[in-house]
């Protein structure tokens, strides 16, 4: 553990400091999901953990690392992802209308490599569809389906499963073109400027535009939230040696431990970068596409999202 203390070594081994690894270390024993034994304390078994998610690591080459037996790596990797799963009802909570400082947060959904599902891109890939908070934390995550799933079928199952996404009464979430219109689930105009690059150099010059303006500066939280994710726990690019199951798991624990981190080490410099990676990456033009959920939610959706463009479109003229 000494090699810990020293903060470019931490950040080097585990990709947090070594004040939040103390910190997460704590939380661990304190709630009891984690203890010391004669063989190892609890700072080795979590270390193990943390350094194979901050690389493509195997096993073999940890029982190298730390010289223990694979055996020993496998059983407290898969120990420490229990504890730290176990943690969501502290690290990974959905707003409600008393907490929501906001009218809206955002939701998206992101590719992860697995082994078993085929996507739609050219290699096995799993869809986890997630929320997050304008502050780049996690309040909703959903892992586990094929990748050539559908924006809105996995957001159909989210929002019936047991532990469903909930939107408050009065609030909404903002998602991006794959998603049908909802009254909680507010998308982009079809068929207007979507892309923030393109609105640097012309204006919006309708409300539409406007709206789709703001709804892409205010979405684009979820790509940084994801950016900075797999930032830090590289292992999410690539775990076709894990099966499904444990790959969700995976997932899971990293976006638990991100919230974490967004509180105690958030790294303003892997912050930077993201941002900079998303800059640089974004089209410089496009049409936004999507599409309107039928019945009385998919109208009270349009309804909703004409009259925040209007209410935009005159504020903005007012000013300008």
């Amino acid at each position: 553990m000494a090699q810990l203390e020293a903060h470019y070594n931490s950040r080097s081994i585990i990709h947090m400091s070594y004040d939040a690894f103390t910190r997460l270390v704590a939380i661990l024993r304190g709630r009891g999901l984690m203890r010391d034994n004669q063989y190892s304390f609890v700072e080795e078994q979590v270390v193990k953990f943390l350094h194979i998610l901050s690389g493509h690591r195997r096993v073999r080459s940890e029982s190298f690392f730390f010289c223990r037996s694979t055996e020993t790596i496998s059983r407290h990797f898969h120990k420490v992802l229990r504890a730290l799963i176990t943690l969501q009802d502290q690290f990974l909570v959905q707003p409600n209308g008393s907490t929501v400082h906001h009218k809206y947060s955002t939701v998206e959904e992101d590719s992860i490599h697995t082994l078993r599902y085929r996507g739609r891109k050219n290699y096995p890939t799993m869809n986890v569809l997630a929320a997050c908070t304008f502050y780049l934390k996690f309040t909703y995550v959903l892992p586990g389906w094929e990748g050539s799933a559908s924006d809105s079928r996995i957001l159909d199952n989210a929002l019936s499963r047991e532990d469903n996404l909930n939107a408050p009464q009065g609030k909404f979430y903002l998602a991006d073109a794959g998603y049908m219109l909802r009254s909680t689930f507010l998308t982009p105009y079809r068929s207007t400027r979507y892309h923030l690059k393109e609105y640097s150099q012309y204006p919006p010059e309708t409300p539409k535009e406007l709206f789709n303006l703001r709804h892409s500066s205010l979405r684009n939280a979820i790509e940084r939230a994801f950016g900075v994710l797999k930032n830090r726990f590289p292992i999410l690019a690539e775990m076709s040696r894990y099966d499904v199951e444990t790959v969700s798991e995976i997932v899971l624990a990293c976006c638990i431990l991100h919230n974490f981190l967004v509180d105690f080490d958030p790294n303003e410099e892997i912050i930077a970068q993201v941002d900079r990676d998303l800059m640089n990456n974004e089209p410089d033009h496009g049409l936004a596409t999507g599409a309107i959920a039928r019945g009385e939610d998919g109208r009270r959706g349009e309804i909703l999202r004409d009259s925040i463009a209007a209410q935009m479109w005159n504020d903005y003229i007012t000013r300008h």
